[in-house]
């Protein structure tokens, strides 16, 4: 049943994706995320949840997660853009992020893309029954510092079913073998944040944009990831 939901999920995130050039704004990508979840049979996950005001969350370059859409902000060349978004259909939620190039972005900005990617992929092969909560994070703070970059540690990845956030939460960072055990039906939605500069984040005046502490670039991968007795099924796919 939750196939369906990231289903939904990582349709409006290709949509955008598409969309994602110099001289869009971040509203008008929110506006097309919004249409293309409902007009699939979804709600937007996102709206109004615990008061948050639109169907993505659009971060950009310094922006780590949680960013609002606006028609102020206009997409430049150069940038990058974190979008994360979420549907709910038929009870249950899908979540999914990536980070997007504005169009020609700059090599230590391919870098942290690459990495970031390349260590989502790393966590989520340590989705398998029987390995430890903790294997996932460690694969991911492995993957991202080898490469030179930093680990988010106030926000994490989670459970995931009929609402947005359940337990367990899943932290990008750990020692390997510790935590519970992973089961069959469990579905998690693994989500590294990975800085250029230092970990060290804050939380801009408007309560919900987070930022990089010393202005360095960040960039957030996400998906939906189902563990099962023959693997780790990624349920935010087309």
């Amino acid at each position: 049943m939750m196939r369906e939901a990231g289903r939904v999920s990582a349709l409006a995130l290709r949509v955008v994706g598409d969309a994602v050039h110099p001289g869009v704004t971040t509203q008008e990508l929110d506006e097309l995320a919004e249409t293309v979840i409902r007009e699939a049979g979804g709600i937007p996950a996102f709206l109004g949840y615990n008061g948050f005001p639109k169907t993505l969350c659009t971060s950009v370059n310094s922006q780590v997660v949680h960013g609002i859409p606006s028609s102020t902000v206009t997409l430049l060349a150069g940038d990058i853009l974190s979008v994360d978004v979420g549907a709910i259909v038929g009870g249950y939620v899908g979540d999914n992020a990536r980070t997007f190039a504005v169009g020609g972005i700059t090599d230590a900005a391919h870098r942290l893309l690459d990495a970031t990617k390349a260590s989502l992929d790393a966590g989520i092969a340590q989705c398998e029954v029987g390995n430890r909560l903790f294997d996932i994070g460690h694969a991911v703070q492995t993957v991202a510092e080898a490469a030179g970059f930093f680990v988010v540690r106030e926000y994490v990845g989670h459970g995931i079913g009929r609402n947005m956030h359940e337990d367990p939460n899943v932290p990008n960072y750990g020692t390997a073998g510790r935590g519970p055990r992973l089961e069959p039906g469990m579905v998690l939605a693994i989500e590294p944040m990975i800085n250029a500069g230092t970990e060290a984040v804050e939380s801009l005046p408007d309560g919900w944009t987070v930022v990089t502490r010393d202005g360095s670039l960040s960039a957030h991968f996400e998906h939906t990831v189902a563990i099962t007795e023959d693997g780790p099924v990624i349920l935010t796919v087309e």
